[in-house]
């Protein structure tokens, strides 16, 4: 399985590579997306640093945590739908029986579907954390370092999320309200300090609604290095993506079998 796996980076490379050229080739609608996304992030982090010069502290996070939460979250949304679109897209390609073509291929199809296409807009997401962090925070080589590998493998939370949600078409048929619902409500989340959340918001937060492995776990690694932050990251991004990949799978399997028609009703 696992060469099977390596055998598939070529072809998400040159994937990749032929979906940025494409995107690329209008040029003024790119720079205009990728600069508009980022103008959007910057009115965020504005409204939280005006908060935090009234309210220095927040349940032990400082301001420059939370631009390293912005830096992050910013970065793992642009590298997981900024370079893999088409998972916001899931739900609605199982439902409306578009997977047809791909089925078609010889490559897996799940890999297919997430290289297909990139989305600019998102792609400002992705230039917008580094940058953050380089004007705004001082960061030494080893948290620049610990930065892209939280925020990796925080992009690979976001992106198992909404495949496994998104996977729930196979299922219950049209769900792209209830994708596009439960997803909202992991962004939404992850904005957002998790240490401000207690009780049962909080175990929600690092389960159903996975945020705290978007935002807080991946601030503290930064922050101050702890291996069992780093090992609980990993097991998460794991966990989440095993989990998305049987779940696509098994629905797959329902799709091939000729249920396309209940999937449609």
């Amino acid at each position: 399985m696992e060469s099977k796996f390596k055998s598939y980076w070529p072809y998400i490379v040159a994937s990749m590579r032929t979906n940025m050229l494409s995107a690329v080739e209008y040029r003024t609608s790119f720079v205009t997306q990728v600069l508009g996304m980022m103008i959007n992030d910057t009115l965020w982090v504005t409204f939280w640093v005006l908060y935090f010069e009234r309210f220095p502290v927040l349940n032990g996070w400082t301001r420059d945590d939370l631009l390293v939460l912005w830096a992050l979250i910013t970065f793992s949304f642009g590298v997981a739908f900024g370079l893999f679109a088409q998972a916001l897209r899931l739900s609605e390609l199982i439902s409306q029986g578009q997977l047809d073509y791909y089925l078609a291929l010889p490559k897996n199809v799940l890999i297919q579907i997430l290289v297909g296409q990139v989305r600019p807009v998102n792609l400002g997401d992705l230039f917008f954390g580094p940058i953050l962090l380089a004007l705004a925070v001082p960061m030494t080589p080893e948290k620049w370092l610990l930065f892209f590998v939280g925020g990796t493998l925080g992009a690979l939370v976001y992106l198992s999320f909404f495949v496994l949600t998104g996977s729930l078409a196979f299922f219950l048929g049209s769900s792209e309200g209830i994708a596009s619902g439960v997803g909202n409500a992991l962004i939404h989340f992850s904005t957002y300090p998790t240490r401000i959340f207690e009780g049962w918001t909080r175990v929600l937060l690092f389960t159903l609604i996975p945020a705290g492995f978007v935002a807080e776990v991946p601030v503290d690694l930064v922050r101050s290095f702890k291996l069992e932050d780093l090992v609980l990251l990993v097991v998460a991004a794991a966990g989440f993506s095993t989990l998305a990949w049987i779940v696509f799978h098994r629905g797959l399997a329902r799709y091939e079998s000729g249920n396309l028609m209940s999937l449609r009703s």
